[in-house]
């Protein structure tokens, strides 16, 4: 492993910090957390600690010893001082010499000592650091050091013939007082060391300057590196089945997505996940091992990722292209299966609790699939993202630790008590989710005007978000800004439309919400236009809707929970203007096509509804169409844009909230909702 202590670096860190007030200790500390935070085979989304002790000033002025420690919430890789809460060192100390501390007795006790109330709750791991005498500790989860300490007893023989007198070695024990309390005791019996492994959970090092204890945890997990070279067999035996033509991503993930879905408290409604999927050498080597049972369902490498991927993935059969019906029930059998598992393994644990917990949702945070790759599962883009770069770490310790042994996790007592931990639980937070949480939304035209604002719209509602324009700079600048995907797509080429959803099922698992936006405005005398514009403005105004309709509804109906179309009809389909045939009559029909699919597809628990507006600034209504459409009113300018019962200009932000009402109403279909100040000629009766 690199050593990337830079002395200039360091330097650079304590001169700018001490800009802020902040003494060259956290500083240091600061700087070599980030070291080993942005190395994903040392830390990986919250896993791992760091601390140091130092002197600091109270509110009343006094000069006490404090220890700064990672705090809950921030991630070692961007950590700044704040992240970093100062608790005062002596008071933690002292609890040492009591027997037993509650988890809700130790946070108290650690909030009530620090030194800003403001910050955040220190490391469930404080006590530990506090508890060794070095000044700084760094803790970490090392994929090389798990994959040598993740075996039966012989794990522990490995590392003691791997550091010798330099590493103590701690049992594994849950993380909170009781270890602190063990870690002290094995430090007491081996005061010079200078490391130590917890077992089946990672490795600390120390020292009294920064860049010790730093060289010291690269220089241990170099050793851990080296050691997984010697040794080595082959691990993996190819799985026997595997299908010649195997399913696309695209065609799986909507699938498994249904049946990941769990039902809602009323019929139709439905809790969805959003899913990232992953394929490389390594992880398909893993999920085409013939052992893939036996290691998959060990369990986790390091006890805290059962948080966020639960102890177990789901493994479903490996999906033929020639037979999806086939994998489906395949995978909805496993999915089953799955669910029935997990509530034994509830039932069977949580019967021996003092305190009886409440289940979790049994649905799989991890998906293998034979032949194909893996898929992590989150209630956010970013927690799918989380669960996969989890499993694929998991996916290299195991085949470490299977090169040179075998792979054994922790005992599934010891899973539970993680799993259901409640200090752990609250690191993921517990607040109301938005409206659209958990949804994908798919917007067409989505670069500028109406669509950009109904991408935001449906993005600050919680929605995952794919941005579909045929300018790609333009729906990449509006994807960007919301944290979305940006696809470029020719709405009236289907080959550009299979290809834009297929991309939207591979990076979020499915589709959800179409708002079918995209549109261009052709004008032209309706007995004398030509037969060329009035189609062009058809492929577009219609049967750009058609295809994209098409296409989700073919997603939405694998998914099997449902789904939102919503259209941009126009008031010209209602209330045609002058000279405005061209494009009023392909609109009118889209609103008919829009009806059309709420009868042919209410029972896929598919709705469809329709936004009429009127008069929006945008890509279509530019400043020149503006000044043309208001000549053939005879109106000003001004008085046009605001030429309805409100006297007042409808805007972009308008017609996105209408967009996110119809997404919203679950017992809506059918409906057309006008937009545009007050209009009775474009009033529906």
């Amino acid at each position: 492993m690199l050593n990337k202590w830079s002395d200039a670096d360091a330097r650079s860190y304590v001169e700018r910090y001490a800009a802020q007030g902040v003494n060259e200790d956290l500083a240091l500390r600061v700087y070599t957390t980030r070291l080993l935070g942005r190395d994903p085979k040392l830390v990986l989304h919250g896993g791992g600690n760091t601390s140091v002790k130092t002197e600091m000033t109270n509110l009343a002025g006094d000069k006490v010893m404090a220890l700064c420690v990672k705090g809950s919430g921030w991630d070692m890789g961007d950590i700044e001082p704040a992240g970093l809460p100062a608790v005062q060192l002596a008071p933690l100390q002292r609890l040492a010499a009591i027997d037993s501390l509650s988890d809700e007795d130790m946070v108290n006790a650690q909030r009530c000592n620090l030194l800003d109330s403001q910050s955040p709750n220190p490391s469930v791991e404080t006590l530990l650091h506090a508890f060794l005498p070095h000044k700084f500790v760094d803790h970490t989860h090392s994929n090389a050091v798990l994959a040598l300490t993740d075996q039966p007893d012989d794990g522990a023989e490995i590392l003691r013939e791997l550091y010798g007198d330099r590493v103590a070695l701690v049992p594994y024990i849950m993380p909170g007082f009781g270890l602190a309390k063990k870690t002290k005791e094995v430090f007491d019996q081996n005061p010079d060391v200078e490391g130590m492994v917890m077992l089946k959970h990672g490795i600390f090092s120390f020292a009294d300057d920064a860049k010790t204890a730093y060289d010291r945890m690269i220089e241990f997990v170099t050793m851990a590196e080296e050691r997984l070279q010697k040794g080595r067999r082959n691990v993996f035996a190819m799985r026997s089945g595997l299908p010649k033509n195997v399913a696309k991503p695209a065609d799986v993930a909507p699938v498994l997505r249904g049946l990941n879905a769990l039902p809602g408290k009323r019929n139709g409604d439905w809790t969805r996940w959003v899913f990232e999927f992953r394929s490389n050498d390594a992880i398909l080597n893993y999920v085409n091992a013939a052992d893939l049972e036996r290691m998959a369902n060990t369990g986790t490498v390091t006890p805290d990722h059962s948080i966020r991927t639960k102890p177990l993935p789901l493994i479903v059969p490996a999906p033929d292209a020639g037979d999806m019906d086939g994998f489906k029930a395949g995978a909805a059998a496993a999915m089953a299966k799955f669910h029935a598992d997990y509530h034994a393994y509830f039932e069977r644990q949580n019967a021996g609790q003092a305190t009886p917990r409440k289940e979790l949702d049994p649905a799989p945070r991890v998906i293998l699939v034979p032949g194909l790759g893996l898929y992590g599962i989150g209630k956010t883009a970013k927690d799918a993202k989380i669960a996969a770069d989890l499993a694929e770490t998991a996916i290299e310790v195991i085949t470490n630790a299977e090169a040179i042994g075998r792979f054994e996790s922790i005992s599934e007592p010891d899973m539970f008590e993680i799993e259901y931990w409640s200090l752990e639980q609250a690191k993921l937070g517990k607040g109301a989710e938005k409206a659209l949480a958990r949804q994908v939304a798919v917007v067409t035209g989505g670069g500028s005007g109406i669509g950009a604002a109904t991408a935001k719209a449906l993005r600050a509602e919680g929605a995952e978000v794919a941005v579909l324009d045929l300018k790609i700079d333009d729906a990449m600048k509006v994807a960007t800004s919301i944290g979305g995907l940006a696809v470029e797509c020719d709405v009236t080429d289907k080959a550009s439309v299979t290809a834009a959803f297929r991309a939207v099922a591979e990076t979020f698992g499915g589709v959800d919400i179409l708002v079918s936006n995209a549109g261009a405005a052709w004008q032209g005398r309706i007995g004398e236009v030509d037969d060329e514009t009035l189609r062009k403005s058809f492929e577009l105004n219609f049967f750009g809707h058609q295809n994209v309709a098409q296409a989700a509804v073919r997603i939405m109906r694998a998914q099997g929970t449902g789904g939102c179309l919503l259209f941009n009809t126009s008031k010209q389909a209602v209330n045609p203007g002058k000279d405005f045939g061209p494009y009023g009559l392909p609109k009118a029909a889209t609103l008919f096509l829009s009806r059309q699919y709420a009868l042919d597809h209410g029972a896929d628990g598919i709705r469809s509804n329709a936004v009429n507006a009127d008069r929006i600034r945008s890509g279509l209504l530019t400043d020149e169409m503006i000044a043309s459409r208001s000549t053939a009113r005879g109106l000003s300018e001004t008085d046009y844009m605001g030429g309805n019962l409100l006297k007042r200009e409808v805007t972009a932000d308008d017609v996105a909230n209408a967009f996110v009402a119809l997404a919203t109403a679950t017992s809506t279909t059918g409906a057309v909702i006008t937009v545009d100040g007050g209009n009775i000629e474009a009033a529906l009766r």
